[in-house]
Parts: C-alpha cells; sequence; structure tokens
C-alpha cells in the first residue's frame, strides 16, 4: 500500500469558469462556495485553488466510500465538469507509480474478472519534473505490467481504466474515471428567479436549466383545490425538493388559484380560458417577484408543444408582466426534454397520475392566435386586482428540503 507521505484528495475540474476573464477569480469564489455548501452533509473539508481546478481536502483522514461520497456531491454542483478521488504524491517518479498501483489494484478488486482494459494518461504543466508526458506514460504503464500485469490489457483507445497523471508545481495526482458533473455557471452569478413549477415534466426541467446557468432559483406553484387533489400539491413539492437537492435549498410558494379559475370560466369566453389563466399566474408570480426581489420569471414553456404555447400566445402572457420572463426549453423537443427530465431525478415523479389546475377546464377548441383587444375585453369582466390581491394572501411558504438526492450520484447516462 502506498506510503503515510500519499494524501488522499477529490480533484474538481470546472468548465465554462475558466473563459471569464478578469471575473474569473469571482466565478471560481463563487463555486468554491457552493461547493463547500454542497459538501457540508458529507463530511469537513478545505477548498482549496488549485490553479484551473479546486481541491477538496478533507480534514480527517478519509476512507474510499468517504472520497466516493465527496466525489459525488461534488459532481452535482454547477459549474462543476468532473469530479474524481486522487491520489496527492510528492514529485518523485516512485510515489506516483505507488499511487497508480493503489489506483490500479481498487479497480481489479471491484471488477468482474478477466482482464481489466487501462491505459496511461499523464500531463505535465511542471517543466521542472525530470520526465516528460510521454515518458510518464511509458514509465508508470510498464511498471503496472510488470506487477500486475496477468490482469491488465492496455487499450489506448477504449480503457475501461484511464490512470490519469497530473504533475503540477507542487504536487503531483493521480486518478481513475471521473464523474461527469452538470456544467453551467455556480448558482448565483446570474441572479435570483421565480419558477412556475407545475407537476408536469417541463417546469422542473426548465427550473434546472435555469439554474444550470448560474440562477438561483425558487418556485411558485398554484393549485386549485377542491378541483385538484392534496396528492398532487405534494407532488410539485417532491419536485420541488428534488430539485432543491441540486441547489442545496429552495423556497415554493404555494398559492390557492381556485377563485381565479372559477371566475375565469364564469364570465369569459371558452376559447380564451388558458390564456387568462395564465395571464394571472404571471400577475401573481410577478408581485411575488417584486415583493421578493427575483430578477426573472421562469416558466417551461416550449414553442409549439400546446395550443397555448404559440409566439402570439406567450406575447399576450408576458404582457402583464414588469419582469423578463425566460423560457429555458422554448425550442428543445419533447424528448430532449424527458432524458433531461430523466437524468436529473424528476420523470418519474413527474409522469404521476394526479391532475393539476393547468389541466382543469381546457377548452376543446383554444384559442392560437388571440388578440390583444379581445383578452382585454374579457379581462374587463374579472376584478382582476381583487383576485390576484386575495391569490397572494392565500399563498403559503414552503421551504424545500435538500434530503432528497443531495447524496445522490452524479448525472446519470452522461
Amino acid at each position: 500500500m502506498p506510503g503515510p507521505e500519499l494524501s488522499r484528495v477529490v480533484l474538481v475540474r470546472y468548465g465554462e469558469v475558466g473563459l471569464k476573464g478578469s471575473n474569473r477569480a469571482w466565478f471560481e469564489r463563487t463555486l468554491a462556495g457552493n461547493l463547500r455548501r454542497a459538501l457540508r452533509h458529507v463530511g469537513p473539508c478545505h477548498v482549496e485553488d488549485l490553479h484551473g481546478r479546486l481541491l477538496v481536502r478533507p480534514e480527517a483522514l478519509a476512507t474510499d466510500a468517504g472520497l466516493d461520497a465527496m466525489s459525488s456531491a461534488a459532481a452535482r454542483v454547477f459549474g462543476v465538469v468532473g469530479a474524481v478521488a486522487a491520489w496527492e504524491t510528492p514529485l518523485d517518479i516512485e510515489a506516483i507509480r505507488e499511487a497508480a498501483r493503489a489506483l490500479v489494484r481498487a479497480a481489479l478488486a471491484s471488477s468482474q474478472g478477466g482482464p481489466l482494459a487501462f491505459k496511461v494518461s499523464a500531463r505535465r504543466s511542471n517543466r521542472r519534473f525530470p520526465m516528460d508526458s510521454m515518458e510518464i506514460n511509458r514509465d508508470v504503464g510498464a511498471d503496472l505490467l510488470r506487477l500486475l500485469g496477468a490482469r491488465l490489457q492496455v487499450d489506448v483507445h477504449r480503457p475501461a481504466l484511464t490512470v490519469h497523471v497530473e504533475v503540477r508545481d507542487e504536487a503531483a495526482y493521480v486518478y481513475g474515471n471521473e464523474q461527469a458533473g452538470p456544467g453551467g455557471l455556480p448558482i448565483g452569478v446570474s441572479g435570483r428567479a421565480l419558477a412556475l413549477v407545475s407537476g408536469g415534466i417541463d417546469s422542473p426541467v426548465a427550473s434546472w436549466m435555469a439554474m444550470k446557468r448560474g440562477l438561483y432559483v425558487d418556485a411558485v406553484h398554484f393549485h386549485a383545490m377542491p378541483f385538484t387533489s392534496e396528492q398532487a400539491r405534494l407532488k410539485v413539492l417532491r419536485l420541488v425538493s428534488i430539485l432543491a437537492g441540486w441547489q442545496g435549498r429552495m423556497r415554493v410558494f404555494v398559492s390557492r388559484f381556485t377563485e381565479v379559475q372559477k371566475a375565469i370560466y364564469a364570465n369569459c369566453p371558452a376559447d380564451l380560458g388558458v390564456l387568462l389563466m395564465r395571464r394571472m399566474m404571471v400577475r401573481i408570480a410577478t408581485r411575488l417577484a417584486e415583493r421578493h426581489r427575483y430578477d426573472a420569471l421562469v416558466t417551461g414553456e416550449n414553442l409549439g408543444q400546446v395550443a397555448s404555447q404559440t409566439v402570439p400566445s406567450m406575447a399576450v402572457v408576458e404582457a402583464v408582466s414588469g419582469r423578463i420572463v425566460l423560457r429555458p426549453l422554448l425550442a428543445w423537443d419533447k424528448s430532449e426534454i424527458v432524458d433531461v427530465a430523466r437524468r436529473i431525478g424528476t420523470y418519474e415523479t413527474s409522469i404521476e397520475p394526479y391532475e393539476d389546475c393547468c389541466t382543469l377546464f381546457v377548452a376543446r377548441h383554444p384559442q392560437t392566435r388571440p388578440r390583444f383587444d379581445r383578452v382585454e375585453e374579457a379581462e374587463s369582466k374579472l376584478d382582476v386586482d381583487g383576485l390576484v390581491d386575495q391569490a397572494l394572501e392565500q399563498t403559503e411558504v414552503v421551504e424545500a428540503s435538500d434530503a432528497v438526492g443531495v447524496h445522490g450520484g452524479g448525472l446519470a447516462g452522461r
């Protein structure tokens, strides 16, 4: 086994953050802070800047399981491209060999039998180290084959295990295959947004995509009990909890929408019903955004997916808001949305068969090219301000737990 001079750490790789020019230090500090918060459930650790990477150093002697848990938690932080447990060694080729042996022995112990296809991939940024990258590849690869060759097979094209060696100024790092992270930007660098979340597939994915671009996201959900069930409301809270597992925590405003819907469908043309309902939702969300200082609204709208999601309809809906309305899924195919929903863990909950208020009272022939004057004439029959005030008074605030998913693995299927 490696000697006591070798340390165990987690290497965290980021992508787009490294392209931020003069603002890069601020992005890196934000990412490091988010990383510390994500890892607080796993164990005490320090996060260090490694010039192009972040290094997580456990405060106590870490087990393989503990390091894997840290890697998994790090791989769920936005801005992170990959995370992996690594050996930190002195700048000495024998110490590097020793760490590579430990890495390969662990991989063999967990393999299903048969030869393990591997390759060595070295990168030397420290030009004072006496061997270049190719020489390190040959040396470490030959050492592994000499000691463990009966169970190893070199495959430089499709290896099951890549033994990475990074030689830096202060130390070298040896590690295997990394866990893929979500990429994107650190939460918080793009401001704050309020997402309109239903129980469907799209809006949770849209919220996640907004988080991925650096927005801190909270949610507002509209329910229409007794037309909708308590199970439908709890389903949305579970969806928000899953999203909170990616962000750390999340607040959801749960707004009673029943009186608004009853007023619309008692007084307005049926073909404008969904459109008027969405205008009222956006009005309520905008008031919450003004009150709680959100910079933008986020919706799961997708161009052409349903009758209310045409360009004229979206223009009529967003006209009632003083906030920018972001639609991360606007040009996606449904299959792409479903793929992301599966990867982030919301799909199975989204398809539970509980109706939400968006599916109630849908007209047989909804308006797809609404005229502003006709919409405003229809709304003139409503006490718009009174209904909005009433809905806001009947809004409760729920702090979503981040217990779901925080300790789970990285993105599946990436």
